[in-house]
């Protein structure tokens, strides 16, 4: 396994929805052990901190379609840029949220420097949504859709291009909460689903064969993997803001871990949505850093 140089950067930010203490999450990942853990691995890992969020709420009047529009602006603009500047030097991004709405600004990041880049969305929902059919308003289940150039335009054009990541090379995997809007997107772009059903049907293994065998295909030039806590079942993360009963079990999740691992693909990665205020005990926190282990290559023996 290659060693890596790896850079942190943590996005201590709830604009992106409704519900107070994910912005907690970058802390409660450290105080699991995560740089300790990836260094034991024999990565060199350089943490950069927590970018600057700010407390203010901007907006005067509150877009009901649009919540804390503003402030989701300025934390992706200020990640992007960080991401950005990481892959510069040739570094290995490993973003901490926060919610799921900074994929926003890792995936603007990234866009500049990745000509087809392959993306695995690890989540109980497609974050597909818009503002024409986003049922709360909460940009945490926008970023997908306007990382492939769909919604508010400023929220598209960050860094000032767009579309960042091409429909065909998105991979969902662990599906089980996706609105109607997000559905008929799914048929109009083509993005490629493995929801609940298939991965019980089909099991972890086969999943991840087809997907990393059918990034292969398009011939991806990286891969980023942007993994959402409540991708996994709320018996094994309970802090997580939108929890969806019947998802990916502990085991699957490592085994896809470590098969993203063994692919050699892998090129950037953040994990989102852990919320301290809901867990018990850091659990989610320590789930998260567990799988990074996977991840970056931590083996039993």
């Amino acid at each position: 396994m290659n060693k890596l140089d790896i850079s942190i950067i943590g996005v201590p930010t709830d604009y992106g929805q409704a519900r107070r203490g994910v912005d907690m999450g970058p802390s409660a990942i450290r105080y699991a052990g995560v740089v300790e853990r990836l260094e034991a691995i024999g990565h060199k890992v350089q943490d950069l901190g927590d970018i600057r969020v700010s407390q203010t709420l901007k907006n005067a009047v509150v877009d009901e379609k649009l919540l804390n529009l503003e402030e989701v602006i300025d934390v992706s603009t200020a990640l992007a840029n960080n991401v950005h500047a990481v892959l510069e030097q040739k570094r290995f991004p490993l973003v901490f949220g926060g919610d799921h709405s900074i994929a926003i600004g890792t995936l603007a990041g990234l866009g500049e420097h990745y000509k087809n880049l392959g993306v695995i969305w690890y989540d109980a929902h497609a974050d597909l949504n818009t503002p024409e059919t986003t049922p709360s308003g909460n940009i945490h289940g926008m970023p997908l859709a306007v990382s492939i150039g769909l919604g508010h335009e400023r929220l598209v054009r960050i860094r000032d291009f767009a579309p960042k990541i091409k429909p065909e090379n998105v991979i969902i995997i662990g599906a089980r909460s996706v609105d109607p809007g997000e559905r008929e997107l799914i048929r109009q772009q083509g993005i490629k689903v493995y929801t609940m059903h298939e991965i019980d049907r089909l099991g972890m293994t086969r999943v991840m064969e087809d997907a990393l065998a059918y990034l292969k295909e398009r011939n991806v030039d990286g891969l980023h993997l942007s993994l959402d806590l409540d991708g996994l079942d709320p018996l094994y993360t309970p802090g997580v803001g939108t929890p969806v009963p019947g998802g990916i079990t502990y085991r699957e999740s490592h085994l896809a871990m470590e098969m993203l691992q063994e692919s050699g693909m892998l090129t950037s990665a953040e994990f989102v949505e852990v919320n301290p205020i809901l867990d018990e005990k850091n659990t989610t926190a320590n789930v998260a850093v567990a799988l990074m282990g996977s991840l970056f290559g931590e083996t039993l023996v």
